[in-house]
């Protein structure tokens, strides 16, 4: 099998030039259905090429999530800029961060003769917008973290927990650590890391010493504590996925109650990359993964001279999302946006490194894992350049 490497500014876009192609589902492999005469964009675009695709994102939502749309707008808008000649026009259309918005953008979407779609990114609004797509035969490259939304033809472009667990894992086990413990929150990506973890653990043939759950307050992270410090004379490492907003206060707690991350490694996820919480003792010398942070940092560098703002954590999906769409606009002909050429099993690589669309829905991405070191970040084993066999 030969690759070609298509260039696209700042990333690059590794694809297989052959595939085996998969068959069942109408619209979604071959080519795209024939549409009626696309009405005319009745909202802002960005380029003016050939090839259509909406872009749907809550750029008028309550709350963060404006302010996240509209940093993915605009790296959206970067990318094609820094595309050359690429044939696409972006229809962008605010979802308002409701699922009846993303509806009605999906629909105004597909009737002005989107291909694709990329967003949503709320998983309710990716459900919405879903209905629609599937009626039309067309794909959905969309943003969010909940792998329950995945499924056929609704591609998850985001940066899943389980992919996480599994790498740092995966890794802790390579140096010797066979005996785990976790502390989760009690929340919904808390019940995804521990399955997660309950999974790779298994798959390593580790022990799970204890699982530990806590709430947000401190009271519940101290009973958490005092409960799991005793199962810990029998653990070699611990997984703590906790984020910034926890971090600080759990730390300080599992410090408080004598917990020596030197004894027993610290591990975590991809909420562990940022800057308050890698600054929490508790957790020094402790590993997570996590893309490679020079992609984005040097992602980041550009946003910034453009829009003179910094971007979100989250921009470089849409970035990565229309830089493949552009790609395969220019090379992939009529199959451009089919389940074959999607989930092509060598994948992709962009400004957080390589990935790949599962049949699924889902994806897998190539991690690093970095190292708390005196509140820094140091990379100790590298983010692949290839993904290897598919893992389903």
């Amino acid at each position: 099998m030969t690759r070609r490497l298509l260039l696209s500014g700042g990333s690059v876009l590794l694809l297989a030039a052959c595939s085996g192609g998969t068959s069942g589902l109408p619209g979604f492999d071959g080519p795209a259905p024939a549409p009626g005469q696309p009405s005319a964009p009745s909202g802002p675009t960005i380029g003016n090429g050939q090839v259509r695709v909406g872009l749907i994102l809550p750029l008028t939502a309550e709350g963060a999530g404006a302010t996240v749309g509209n940093s993915l707008k605009n790296a959206a808008e970067m990318a094609l800029a820094e595309f050359p000649g690429a044939d696409l026009t972006l229809l962008v259309k605010d979802d308002r961060g409701t699922p009846d918005g993303a509806q009605a953008a999906a629909q105004e979407a597909l009737r002005e003769g989107a291909e694709l779609l990329i967003g949503p990114l709320f998983a309710p609004s990716v459900q919405a917008a879903a209905q629609v797509a599937r009626g039309a035969g067309r794909p959905i490259i969309a943003f969010s973290s909940d792998s329950n939304v995945a499924t056929r033809g609704v591609y998850l472009l985001s940066f899943p927990p389980e992919n996480d667990v599994n790498r740092v894992i995966a890794y802790a086990s390579s140096q010797g650590r066979k005996s785990f413990a976790a502390l989760v929150p009690e929340t919904a990506y808390g019940k995804v890391v521990e399955a997660a973890f309950q999974q790779a653990a298994a798959a390593r043939g580790a022990r799970v010493v204890v699982i530990e759950r806590f709430g947000s307050d401190p009271n519940s992270m101290r009973a958490a504590v005092a409960r799991l410090m005793p199962a810990l004379q029998q653990a070699d490492a611990l997984l703590v996925p906790a984020g910034a907003e926890s971090m600080p206060t759990l730390g300080l707690t599992l410090q408080q109650a004598g917990f020596d991350p030197a004894k027993v490694k610290p591990l975590g996820t991809g909420v562990w990359n940022d800057a308050s919480v890698a600054r929490v003792a508790a957790i020094q010398g402790g590993w997570f993964a996590s893309p490679d942070t020079a992609g984005f940092n040097a992602f980041a560098g550009r946003y910034q001279k453009r829009f003179n703002s910094s971007p979100t954590r989250t921009a470089t999906l849409a970035y990565d999302a229309v830089s493949l769409a552009a790609a395969l606009a220019r090379t992939q002909g009529s199959q451009r946006f089919s389940e074959s050429v999607l989930t092509n099993p060598s994948g992709f690589a962009g400004a957080d490194g390589v990935f790949r669309f599962r049949q699924d829905g889902q994806n897998e991405r190539g991690l690093a894992v970095l190292e708390l070191r005196n509140g820094q970040m140091v990379t100790v084993s590298a983010a692949p350049r290839e993904l290897g066999p598919r893992t389903n």
